[in-house]
C-alpha cells in the first residue's frame, strides 16, 4: 500500500486539548495511517492512502468537530496567515469589548455591592460578555461534546455559564434564598473577568506564538513573488509559481534569484550569505550554479531554471524549518496523553468538590459548593502544560537558523545535550574539501622568475587535472598572465606537457619525470619527503634538465576546526576522526586538527558499524559528514550532522544541517540543545506546579483551617497568566548566546 505524507495549516485550535482532538479525529479518518498536531505552530501532518483519503475528506473530519484544514497548497501560508491575522484581529476586539464591559461590573461586585439595581446592571453587563465576546467558547465546547470529548474551552463554558446562570438566578428571584435564611451572592464579576482574562491571555499566546515563527517568515520572505522569463526571444514577467525547468530566466542587479539554476550568459557576483553565511559575494559566471533566495549584486545575466518551486534549495531549508517546528519532542508526546485526559479529570475533580461541600459544608454548602466547583473548572489549564515543549522547541529552532543551524526534528535537538561521542568525517569535514597549493618551493634562485611562473600556469590552464585548477587559483594571486605553449600535450595519470618558445617543460607527478630522465636536486627531495608528511600531494615542474619547482596541493583543514574540536573536548565529548585516505595523510590532518582517535582506510558501511560500536557502549553518538559514503552512518547516529555545502543524500538523511559548513556550529548546537531543554523543564515544572498547588486551593482546601477561599475572578487571572508566562519563558531563548 502506498502512502503519502502531507503537512496541513489547522485553524480555530486555541488550546493543547484542541490538538489532541484534532490529533485524534484525524488518526479514526478513513485512509490515515498516521498523524500529528502541534499546537504551537498550529498545523497538523497527516499519512495517508490517497486511494481511501483525500485532502477534502481530512478537511470534513475536521471541520466536523470546530476547526479547519488548509489544503490549498499553493497558497496554504498565505491562507493561515491571512486566518490567523483575522483570528488576531477578532479576538483583539472580543478582548477589548469584555474588559471593558467586565470592568463597571468588577466595580460593583467589589465596591458597590448593596447599590439599588447593581445586580440588574451587573447580569445586562455580563450578559453580552457571555453570550457575544464569549461565544466562541460555548460553541466550541458544544462541537466537542457531540463527538464525545472535552477541551479547555469546555471548563471556560462550564464555569462561567454556572456562575452566570446562577447569578442571574439570585438577581431575579432572591426569596428563593431569603427564605432558607442564606444572603443571595452573586458572581457576574467572576464570569465576566474570566471571559476578559482568558480572552487576554489567547491574546497574548496569539502575539507570542506568531513571535516564535518569525525564523520562517525570514525565510519565505527571500523568495520573489515574480520572475522575467525569456520566451521565444522577449522578455515575459511571471509568477514565480509558473516558472518549469529549463526556462531562460533573467536577473538584473539587486534582484533576488527566484529558483536554482546555472549560468547561460553575463556575468555577476551574488550574495549568498542565507545559503554559506560567508559575508563576500561570489562571482558566477557560465556554467555557475546560483540558487533561489540568493541576491544579485551588480551585473545582469541570465540563467537556465534547474530546479523550481519545491525542489529548490531555499524551499528543502524552509520545508526543513517547518517540519522542525512542527515535529513533537519525545517528552511532548507524553504531554499530548495528559492534555488529552486532562479536562475531564478537572470536570471529575469539580464535582468531588461540589459533593464534598454539600456533604460538609455547614449552612452554606450549596453555594460554596458551587463557587469552589466552578473555581476548580477556572484555574485547572491545560494550555500552559501543552505550550510548555513547543513553544520551547519552536524558538529553539528558530535560535539555531538564526546561527546557521537548521534542525530537522524535534527529537534531535531534544537529544544532542546528551551527545557524548563525535564522530567527523576527514574530507568537507574537518578539511575544506577542495585542493588547495600549501607551498611552491622552487630551485634556488628561481623564486621570483616571471617568466617561469608564466610558463607554469600557461600548462596547467590548458590541464583538465583537478589538481591544475589549485595551481591556477595559487598563481593568479600574483597576477601572473598566460603565455602561448605550443605541442601541448595531456599524459594519462602523468601530467603534462608542452613547448614555450624553444624549450619542453613538464608539470606532473614523480613518475613523469623518472621517465624522462629529469634530475631533481637533493634539497627538493628532501622538501617533498617532508611535505608528503603532511598529507600533501606533491607534483613537480620541469624542463628537460632540471626540476624547476615542487608543489605541494593539500585538503587544507578549515581554520575553525582545530578551535571546534577542542571546544568539544572541552565539553567531555569523545572525538573520533573517520576516513577512507591512507593513514599517513589521516594521521597528519588529525594532528593537525587536535583530533587524537581516528581511523584511516575506512569504507561506507564500516562507518555505520564504528557508530554502532559505540553505541553498544551506551554512548549517545553524533555522526558529522557531507558525503554519499556517509550517509549510512549519519542514517544510524542517534544524531546526525550534515555539512551544509555536501551531498543532497547526506543531507537528507541528517537530522541538522550546518548551512556555513563550519564545525563551530557543532558546539553551538549542542549549547542550545541544552538550554532548549532545560527551559522545556522549567515550563513544565510551572505548570504541573501551578496546577498542582492551584486545583487544591481552588477546591477550598484551606477553608477548614483559616476560613480562605479563592475568588473566582483571581482563578481566571492566574489560568492566563500561567500560559502567558510559559511562552514568555520560551522566548528568553531567543535572547541566549550560543
Amino acid at each position: 500500500m502506498s502512502t503519502i505524507k502531507k503537512t496541513f495549516p489547522v485553524l480555530e485550535m486555541t488550546c493543547a486539548a484542541c490538538a489532541v482532538s484534532v490529533e485524534s479525529m484525524l488518526k479514526s479518518a478513513a485512509g490515515v495511517q498516521a498523524a500529528g498536531v502541534n499546537f504551537a505552530n498550529q498545523s497538523a501532518w497527516v499519512e495517508y492512502d490517497p486511494a481511501l483519503a483525500t485532502p477534502e475528506n481530512l478537511q470534513k473530519t475536521v471541520r466536523s468537530i470546530g476547526y479547519d484544514l488548509v489544503i490549498d497548497e499553493a497558497n496554504s501560508n498565505e491562507i493561515k496567515e491571512a486566518a490567523q491575522q483575522d483570528h488576531y484581529n477578532a479576538l483583539k476586539q472580543r478582548t477589548i469589548w469584555a474588559s471593558v464591559l467586565s470592568l463597571p461590573v468588577v466595580i460593583i461586585g467589589m465596591f458597590f455591592m448593596n447599590m439599588p439595581y447593581g445586580n440588574y446592571i451587573s447580569m445586562l453587563l455580563t450578559l453580552p460578555v457571555i453570550a457575544w465576546f464569549g461565544r466562541s467558547f460555548f460553541i466550541n465546547a458544544y462541537k466537542q461534546a457531540r463527538h464525545g470529548k472535552a477541551n479547555m474551552d469546555t471548563l471556560v463554558t462550564l464555569s462561567t455559564g454556572i456562575a452566570f446562570l446562577f447569578s442571574a438566578f439570585n438577581t431575579i428571584n432572591p426569596a428563593f434564598w431569603h427564605e432558607r435564611g442564606i444572603h443571595p451572592h452573586v458572581y457576574f464579576e467572576a464570569a465576566a473577568v474570566i471571559i476578559a482574562f482568558i480572552s487576554l491571555g489567547k491574546l497574548l499566546e496569539e502575539k507570542a506564538k506568531s513571535n516564535t515563527s518569525s525564523a520562517i517568515k525570514k525565510l519565505m520572505g527571500l523568495q520573489p513573488k515574480t520572475v522575467r522569463v525569456i520566451i521565444d526571444g522577449k522578455e515575459q514577467e511571471l509568477p514565480v509559481a509558473a516558472v518549469q525547468p529549463n526556462h531562460i530566466i533573467l536577473v538584473r542587479p539587486g534582484e533576488k534569484i527566484p529558483v536554482d539554476g546555472i549560468v547561460t550568459t553575463g556575468a555577476s557576483f551574488v550574495d549568498e550569505s542565507m545559503i554559506t553565511g560567508e559575508p563576500l559575494p561570489v562571482q558566477k559566471e557560465k556554467n555557475n550554479k546560483v540558487f533561489a533566495g540568493t541576491v544579485n549584486q551588480k551585473g545582469s545575466f541570465q540563467f537556465l531554471a534547474q530546479k523550481v518551486g519545491n525542489d529548490t534549495m531555499l524551499a528543502h531549508i524552509i520545508k526543513m524549518v517547518q517540519e522542525a517546528q512542527g515535529s513533537k519532542a519525545p517528552v511532548q508526546k507524553l504531554v499530548d496523553k495528559i492534555a488529552g485526559i486532562f479536562v475531564p479529570v478537572v470536570i471529575g475533580i469539580s464535582i468531588l468538590t461540589f459533593i464534598v461541600w454539600m456533604m460538609a459544608g455547614g449552612d452554606n454548602a450549596f453555594t460554596n459548593a458551587l463557587i469552589t466547583s466552578v473555581t476548580v473548572l477556572v484555574i485547572a489549564c491545560p494550555c500552559a502544560l501543552g505550550l510548555a515543549t513547543p513553544t520551547a522547541i519552536m524558538v529553539g529552532i528558530g535560535k539555531g537558523a538564526e546561527n546557521n543551524i537548521l534542525i530537522k526534528d524535534a527529537e534531535s535537538l531534544e537529544l544532542s545535550y546528551k551527545v557524548d561521542a563525535i564522530i567527523l568525517d576527514k574530507t568537507g569535514t574537518i578539511t575544506e574539501g577542495k585542493p588547495v597549493v600549501s607551498k611552491i618551493v622552487w630551485l634556488p634562485g628561481k623564486e621570483n622568475d616571471r617568466e617561469l611562473q608564466q610558463i607554469l600556469y600557461s600548462l596547467e590552464i590548458q590541464s583538465e587535472h583537478p589538481l591544475a585548477e589549485a595551481v591556477i587559483q595559487e598563481l593568479k594571486k600574483d597576477q601572473v598572465t598566460a603565455g602561448e605553449i605550443k605541442q601541448f600535450e595531456s599524459i594519462t595519470a602523468r601530467g603534462v606537457t608542452g613547448v614555450f618558445g624553444a624549450t619542453r617543460y613538464y608539470v606532473g607527478n614523480k613518475e613523469l619525470i623518472i621517465e624522462n630522465k629529469i634530475p631533481i636536486d637533493a634539497a627538493l627531495v628532501k622538501q617533498a619527503e617532508h611535505l608528503q608528511q603532511q598529507a600533501n600531494t606533491v607534483i613537480c615542474f620541469a624542463n628537460q634538465q632540471q626540476v624547476l619547482a615542487i608543489i605541494a596541493i593539500a585538503d587544507k583543514i578549515k581554520a575553525s576546526s582545530p578551535n571546534a574540536i577542542k571546544q568539544l573536548q572541552q565539553m567531555g565529548i569523545e572525538v573520533y576522526m573517520l576516513t577512507g585516505d591512507n593513514e599517513q595523510t589521516a594521521a597528519a590532518v588529525a594532528s593537525a586538527a587536535g583530533v587524537t582517535q581516528f581511523v584511516a582506510g575506512m569504507l561506507p558501511s564500516g562507518k555505520a558499524d564504528f557508530v554502532k560500536k559505540l553505541q553498544q557502549q551506551n554512548k549517545v553518538v553524533a555522526m558529522v559528514g557531507d558525503g554519499i559514503n556517509d550517509s549510512q552512518a549519519l542514517a544510524q547516529a542517534d544524531v546526525s550532522i550534515a555539512m551544509g555545502k555536501g551531498s543532497d543524500i547526506a543531507m537528507d538523511v541528517a537530522k541538522m544541517t550546518l548551512i556555513t559548513s563550519d564545525l563551530q556550529s557543532i558546539p553551538k548546537a549542542l549549547v542550545l540543545s541544552r538550554k532548549t531543554v532545560r527551559t522545556i523543564r522549567q515550563n513544565l515544572f510551572w505548570a504541573f506546579i501551578y496546577n498542582l498547588i492551584g486545583i487544591p486551593l481552588a477546591a477550598g482546601i484551606l477553608y477548614a483551617f483559616n476560613g480562605f477561599l479563592l475568588n473566582p475572578m483571581i482563578a481566571g487571572a492566574a489560568m492566563a497568566l500561567s500560559s502567558v508566562s510559559v511562552v514568555t519563558n520560551s522566548l528568553r531563548l531567543k535572547t541566549t548566546h550560543l
